[in-house]
């Protein structure tokens, strides 16, 4: 009898040919909701998730699960601690989607030093504005980067054209600077850049990170880019933020909550604030989902759980 692996998201086709020619029987649900998964589960030895929650009473429910490969970055909705006590390998693939990353909020900020979004809005209402749109250089710039993994590192490099100087702070990392980079504290990035892009993992210890006491912080009225996760920054810190000055603009790929249809008259009262200014740009969490990426990501697992 073939062991069954579950791919409970959307995935590249190689991944289930290769699973398959593994001797896999592999059971392709990208859509199955999480209570139905749990129906599903107590046979499978692998499963492939994106964002999937994976908690303890999942895990207990899969009785024979041997693998769980997290298309993407970042591993908080899986029980790590419990799934290590259950013998359960864990992998992610940062390293498939960290170009695709880099390139969104590249792309993000230099929209909103261009005014590129703002000024098409104006051409659609028949509004021709140049000296009202004219932009700033990114060359020259002091960029400010926290956290220095995959997605840091990557972005760090696509930057290195435009002349800038790119100051680097993460906390679990040292020994990582360089001609290009300039490892610093968090003090330093607050109180020297000119932009600031986050690109952390979501744990206890990041939540919020980006909060009031950080905005504070800042010195020099930077471009603020989060590509990371919505939690990371507190949505009413960013308002704030703006309100007051300490940024200049916000690019945001992602939100504390990303299922609008459940909003709270609170939340929609701030997603709309955010909206309607000139200075911010929302995009749906796309960063790392390019056709790439895509593709990448599914190698990535497969090479890390040994099926390549």
């Amino acid at each position: 009898m073939k062991p069954i692996a579950i791919i409970a998201a959307l995935a590249h086709p190689i991944l289930a040919e290769t699973l398959t020619k593994h001797g896999y029987r592999v059971i392709y649900l990208p859509n199955i909701s999480n209570e139905e998964l749990k129906n599903e589960i107590a046979e499978a030895e692998g499963l492939i998730i994106t964002t999937r929650k994976v908690d303890k009473e999942f895990l207990i429910a899969a009785k024979r699960l041997k693998w769980i490969g997290r298309l993407g970055s970042g591993m908080e909705t899986i029980d790590l601690l419990y799934a290590a006590r259950k013998g359960i390998r864990c992998v992610s693939t940062p390293e498939g989607n960290r170009n695709a990353v880099a390139e969104h909020a590249l792309g993000i900020l230099l929209n909103l030093m261009n005014n590129i979004s703002k000024s098409y809005d104006e051409i659609k209402e028949h509004h021709y504005l140049r000296n009202e749109n004219r932009g700033v250089e990114l060359s020259g710039k002091t960029v400010g980067i926290i956290g220095f993994g995959n997605t840091g590192g990557a972005f760090s490099k696509r930057l290195q054209s435009f002349e800038v100087i790119v100051l680097a702070y993460d906390k679990y990392k040292t020994g990582f600077g360089s001609d290009e980079v300039k490892e610093s504290s968090l003090a330093e990035v607050c109180e020297q850049s000119d932009v600031i892009s986050l690109h952390l993992p979501l744990n206890d210890e990041t939540y919020h990170f980006a909060n009031h006491h950080f905005f504070e912080s800042i010195q020099r009225k930077p471009y603020f880019i989060n590509c990371s996760r919505g939690s990371i920054a507190e949505t009413a810190s960013i308002i704030h933020a703006l309100d007051t000055g300490k940024i200049k603009a916000a690019g945001l790929d992602v939100l504390e909550n990303e299922k609008l249809p459940t909003y709270s008259d609170a939340e929609k009262k701030q997603l709309n604030n955010l909206l309607q200014r000139t200075n911010v740009i929302i995009t749906p969490h796309i960063a790392g989902y390019s056709e790439e990426a895509f593709y990448k990501m599914a190698k990535v697992v497969l090479e890390k759980l040994g099926f390549s």
